[in-house]
């Protein structure tokens, strides 16, 4: 479980953030640059007991990986960021 741990770093909080949450039931995570689509899947579903349909992901202007993560439309995104003390 701590291997899961170091592929995701945090979650990213931004009014964007806020709206992909609400609209698109997608969470957004900042992770280790060096970590593929398929290990930041398991790491979240692992995590937070979810199921994940699609993960996308980005290198920022800053060098960091940030990971846009579709969530199986019974988990509630919403759900996950009350508990990642986001909302």
């Amino acid at each position: 479980m701590e291997r899961y741990y170091k592929i995701i770093k945090r979650p990213l909080i931004t009014e964007k953030t806020f709206d992909l949450i609400e609209r698109e039931n997608k969470l957004v995570f900042i992770v280790d640059r060096l970590a593929n689509k398929n290990q930041i899947k398991r790491a979240i579903e692992k995590i937070h007991r979810v199921k994940v349909i699609k993960v996308n992901t980005l290198i920022t202007v800053t060098g960091e990986k940030k990971a846009f993560v579709k969530l199986h439309p019974d988990n509630s995104a919403q759900d996950i960021s009350i508990d990642l003390g986001v909302f």
